[in-house]
């Protein structure tokens, strides 16, 4: 997240010249973050499941609910979003004048 904040400077100054408020950057980032996360968790489920298949074709038995995909999901949005907190608040509080002149 910290090089999404970095990437995206000029950007984030642009979208603060024409009145974008520090809680729309804030959210934009989170979000953001949110949906890496929720990939994250995606790809975990699908790999997990994979393995599941394997085990039971090796004759061990696994259980995989719904409520164990949730909540795997849930902490794996909650993960994304905690670790883009900080850059997140970084990038709301960029001077649009600064952030138009880095490149």
């Amino acid at each position: 997240m910290f090089t999404a904040v970095l990437e995206k400077t000029k950007e984030i100054g642009i979208m603060k010249a024409i009145g974008a408020r520090n809680n729309d950057i804030l959210l934009i980032f989170l979000l953001n973050a949110a949906l890496i996360g929720f990939a994250g968790g995606i790809l975990g489920v699908a790999i997990g499941y994979l393995l599941a298949y394997i085990l039971t074709s090796a004759g061990l038995v696994t259980i995989i609910s719904l409520s164990t995909v949730m909540i795997t999901l849930l902490i794996s949005i909650a993960v994304g979003i905690i670790s883009g907190l900080i850059p997140a608040i970084n990038a709301s509080k960029l001077d649009p004048v600064e952030a138009l002149r880095r490149d």
